[in-house]
């Protein structure tokens, strides 16, 4: 991968320019803005002074579409047709999905093993890219409706180990929903870069950072240098995130309960109904 210095000492922005920062997360996302006046990263909180917006999608019987908090509540009573970690099909082919064994309650389309997956909702055949565009019109909606000015120019972070299909697909999404995607920078820089900012130029330092996320487990080191942040390394995991400990614990459930795999892929509602349990469990844990 290659190493890009990041210079956040020098970085300037025209008055007239309303550029965000995304996170399209696999659990939640989130949109933020440098405060013009405190100059400090801001994440941008709805009228209920909420800022993290669940990436969950859902698809009600007379077409319309469903972003966030409301979407979650048709996890288990309209199983398939609300989509959840989205992201982790970004850039797949159904062959890499099927190695990994990770079953979803919605469907995912096996017509050729070699071609990117596509998600059927009724008789609509969806891909990952156009139903991330979703979440990420959603908070480009959120932004307009707090900042009252256009937004069309934004950053997008995603796991330092993305790889190039990935990483495309994501700014074309981002396309879809409206957006000029003028960078993609990887989760723990972006984290760095908000933690540099209002550092002394000479600072002089090595920093570690790991993101454990829904979908992957990144570790980035990265030095500090007179402004500028230096990628030195990183390394990761596209498949152990928190959605991978939920399957884990699933299983284990299964096992306790006497059910099999055959069983949840016949019992949409239960299948979700156990995850969103298992997922309950870790967090209490």
């Amino acid at each position: 991968m290659a190493k890009i210095p990041i210079n956040i000492a020098t970085g300037t922005l025209q008055a007239s320019e309303t550029i965000v920062g995304i996170d399209l997360g696999t659990t939640n996302s989130l949109i933020s803005i440098i405060h013009p006046e405190t100059q400090k990263p801001i994440a941008i909180k709805d009228i209920d002074n909420e800022f993290l917006v669940p990436s969950v999608i859902h698809f009600g019987e007379n077409g319309e579409i469903q972003i966030g908090n409301y979407a979650k509540t048709f996890l288990e009573t309209d199983a398939a047709n609300t989509i959840y970690s989205v992201k982790r099909l970004m850039g797949k082919s159904y062959q890499d999905v099927k190695k990994k064994h990770i079953k979803y309650s919605y469907k995912i389309i096996d017509n050729d093993e070699d071609q990117l997956v596509k998600i059927q909702i009724g008789n609509h055949f969806y891909s990952p890219i156009e139903l991330s565009s979703f979440i990420l019109k959603e908070l480009k909606n959120r932004a307009e409706h707090i900042l009252k000015t256009p937004v069309n120019k934004c950053v997008i972070t995603v796991p330092a180990y993305f790889n190039d299909a990935q990483r495309q697909a994501t700014r074309d999404a981002g396309k879809l929903a409206g957006l000029d995607v003028l960078r993609i920078i990887n989760e723990p820089t972006a984290a760095s870069l908000a933690c540099g900012i209002g550092e002394k130029l000479d600072t002089d330092k090595k920093i570690a950072v790991y993101d454990l996320g829904g979908g992957t487990f990144d570790i980035s080191i990265l030095q500090l240098h007179a402004g500028i942040f230096d990628v030195m390394s990183t390394h990761g995991n596209t498949y152990l995130g928190g959605d991978d400990f939920d399957h884990e614990i699933v299983l284990h459930f299964m096992k306790q309960l006497g059910l099999s795999e055959d069983d949840l892929n016949q019992q949409k509602e239960l299948a979700q109904h156990i995850r969103l349990v298992a997922e309950k469990s870790k967090k209490k844990h």
